[in-house]
């Protein structure tokens, strides 16, 4: 099964894979956010993420590989009545936009290690001067947990990683925990993460 087929496959049941609410460390972040502003919800899958910052008076792009999951996405918005727009795209091939957009968020990206750094380069170039990125993923320390996370430990990520991938970038929060989660598929479970909060000047 060809990877695109298989991220087809994962998201063409009826339910929402991860459900509908948005991720915790985003609406942590809430009070950073500005009605108004353009923001990029990067691999959104089925649009829990990009609908709820579409809620919060955003002008949202979510972007996934997988083009069920953005029917999802563009039914979830229609649903809450707020407008999306949506865009199929393979991140690691996309032709990034540049210094586009106030906030770019991005959540359990699951890359290799050869292409963590570069994704995370051209995450950040699509901010704007003074824009905002928000990032989470599983850290190293979530190998063996059988709660969530990729299986191939390889991909998983450090915040030395996100830190040298973000030159030139003012660091607000990068810090590696673990956290309990309150949604998604494993509510209640630990999970080893690394956050990021950063601007670019």
């Amino acid at each position: 099964m060809s990877k695109q087929d298989s991220w087809e496959d994962r998201y063409a049941g009826e339910g929402y894979l991860f459900g509908t609410e948005p991720n915790d460390f985003l609406v942590e972040q809430a009070g950073r956010l500005a009605p108004g502003a353009r923001a990029l919800a990067v691999a959104d899958g089925e649009g829990r993420n990009g609908v709820w910052l579409a809620e919060q008076g955003l002008d949202v792009l979510s972007v996934d590989f997988s083009a069920n999951a953005l029917a999802k996405a563009r039914a979830l918005a229609a649903d809450r009545g707020v407008p999306i727009e949506t865009l199929q795209a393979d991140l690691m091939h996309w032709d990034w936009p540049v210094a586009a957009f106030d906030l770019v968020v991005t959540f359990f990206i699951q890359p290799g290690s050869r292409d963590q750094r570069l994704l995370l380069a051209n995450i950040y170039q699509a901010v704007k001067p003074g824009g905002l990125l928000l990032f989470e993923a599983h850290a190293k320390a979530q190998a063996g947990n059988a709660f969530g996370g990729p299986e191939d430990p390889d991909h998983l990520y450090s915040s030395a990683t996100v830190r040298q991938a973000l030159d030139g970038a003012e660091i607000l929060l990068l810090q590696e925990k673990t956290i309990i989660r309150r949604r998604g598929r494993f509510p209640g479970k630990p999970a080893a993460v690394v956050r990021l909060v950063a601007r670019r000047p």
